[in-house]
Formats: structure tokens, C-alpha cells, sequence
């Protein structure tokens, strides 16, 4: 991990890894160091038994405004001027990029809890998310038009999915600040707390999501993923795999047996 892992916070209780942004006097917006402890944590969570579900979220008043724009100013600076382009592209590749990445082979629920405003690059990494609650004052904006630059971290792929084409070109295009009403109207989130009841309300919507069967909710994400790159007789084909998988597992047999005994099932977190 990184020397400056107390930018990034990370905390596992009840089946739930919590992952907090923690630069408050620069709205959260990350840095390469900061990118390196954030997938390794991403990591971490997909190696450990005991995380069933992750949550990211931010301190302060923002969640991300993205990208350290001083310190990244700067790397371009000091970058080879005979191909500047070409390291530019390596640097997102090779560092910012491996989150959405990472996030794409994590089986895990991932939740975000947007704390605060959301902008550029700090947007895509929310977008990454399979799931977004939001606080009631938060404003989201992909803003990099406004600089002159393009959604360099996977928002021109997750937006659109999200909301549809035309609606994320015209946020990507004007970089227009919303409010959280009109996020949760197109999709882009899907509950608004007040601010105190954010991350309490996440964390327990994740912890039930931990305790749910972790094989049955690894096999969903998969195939909710995959369905959307795929026609529908591989994606039948690809379910009745998952579904011959899960019929055998002692998680089914447990819901089964609790259903029939009117109770509670036990299921086992080990898995």
C-alpha cells in the first residue's frame, strides 16, 4: 500500500469494506499514490471471506472533483516533450484506468455513497459503481468539456448505459451541474438521504447485501454484467451454467429448509 494511505480510509466491519476519500482540503481529488492504495483495497476486498459487500464514500463536503488537476498540471509538465501524448495515455492506462478495471472483475456488490459533489473524473468513478445513493445537497457534473478535455475515465462508456445516449451527450457536452432529484430521475442514483443519513443508510443496505448467499449475488452481478454485452441465447446458455452452479450449493438447500420451516435462513458468509 501506499505511503499515503491515510488519504484513502479503509475499514471492514459486518461483512462490509468501507472505502472513504480522504482529502477534504482538495474536495477528495486523487492522486497516482492515492489511485494505487484505491485498487489494492479494491483487490484486497475481492481476495478477503469476510467482505461481502463494498462501500465507497468521501469526508468532507465533497465525494470527488476528480483528478488532482495541480498535480497532474504538473506530471505533464515534467513529462518527455518529444511524445507528451503518449505518456499522458500510459499514465491514465496504466494508473487511473485499473480502477474501473479492477471494479469490472470484482464480483462483490459496490455501493457508492455520494457524500457531496460529484465532478469529472470524481463522477466516473461513481458511475464505476453498480449501485449510487446519493445526499440530498449533492451536485453531479461531468465537467470536462469545461476545461477543454474529454471523459477520460470510462464516463462516455458508463453514462450512457446509465441514462441513454442523448442525455449523456448533452451532460457530457455542456458539463451542466444536476441536482440530486434530477439524478435519481434519470437513474444516475437511486436513493437521496438527507446528508446525516447517507452513509448509516448505506451501510445497511450493504450489510444486508453481505448477508445474503455471497455465491447466488456474485452469479447475479455476473450475469446482469454480461446480459448487456450479449444476445439472449448466450446469455440464456450462461445462466442455466450459473443456475446449475448455485442449485447445488448448501446456501440453496439452507433458503430451501428455511422456507419450509418458516425461518430465518443461516446462510454461510465463509463462501
Amino acid at each position: 500500500m501506499s505511503d499515503n494511505a491515510d488519504e484513502l480510509l479503509f475499514a471492514v466491519e459486518d461483512g462490509v469494506a468501507l472505502l472513504t476519500l480522504n482529502r477534504p482540503e482538495r474536495r477528495n481529488a486523487f492522486t497516482a499514490t492515492m489511485i494505487e492504495t484505491w485498487r489494492g483495497r479494491l483487490e484486497e476486498c475481492a481476495r478477503r471471506s469476510d467482505v461481502g459487500a463494498v462501500v465507497l464514500t468521501g469526508t468532507g463536503k465533497a465525494f470527488c472533483s476528480g483528478g488532482d488537476i495541480g498535480g497532474m498540471a504538473q506530471g505533464a509538465a515534467d513529462m518527455d516533450s518529444s511524445n507528451p501524448g503518449f505518456l499522458m495515455k500510459n499514465f491514465l492506462w496504466g494508473h487511473i484506468h485499473r480502477i474501473a478495471l479492477t471494479l469490472e472483475r470484482l464480483d462483490k456488490p459496490m455501493i457508492c455513497a455520494l457524500n457531496g459533489s460529484a465532478t469529472g473524473a470524481g463522477l466516473d468513478m461513481a458511475l464505476m459503481c453498480d449501485i449510487r445513493f446519493c445526499a440530498a445537497h449533492a451536485k453531479l457534473a461531468e465537467t470536462y468539456s469545461s476545461i477543454g478535455l474529454v471523459p477520460g475515465d470510462g464516463g462516455a462508456y458508463f453514462l450512457p448505459r446509465i441514462v441513454g445516449v442523448a442525455k449523456a451527450l448533452e451532460l457530457l457536452w455542456t458539463g451542466d451541474f444536476i441536482d440530486a432529484a434530477e439524478a435519481l430521475r434519470l437513474g444516475m442514483v437511486s436513493r437521496i438521504y438527507p446528508a446525516e443519513e447517507l452513509l448509516p443508510q448505506t451501510m445497511a443496505f450493504a450489510r444486508k447485501l453481505a448477508a445474503r448467499p455471497r455465491l447466488a449475488v456474485s452469479m447475479i452481478k455476473r450475469a446482469v454484467y454480461q446480459g448487456l454485452r450479449s444476445d439472449l441465447w448466450s446469455h440464456l446458455d450462461l445462466i442455466s451454467s450459473h443456475m446449475a452452479i448455485v442449485a447445488q450449493s448448501a446456501d440453496h438447500r439452507e433458503g430451501v429448509a428455511a422456507f419450509l420451516e418458516k425461518r430465518e435462513p443461516r446462510f454461510n458468509q465463509d463462501s
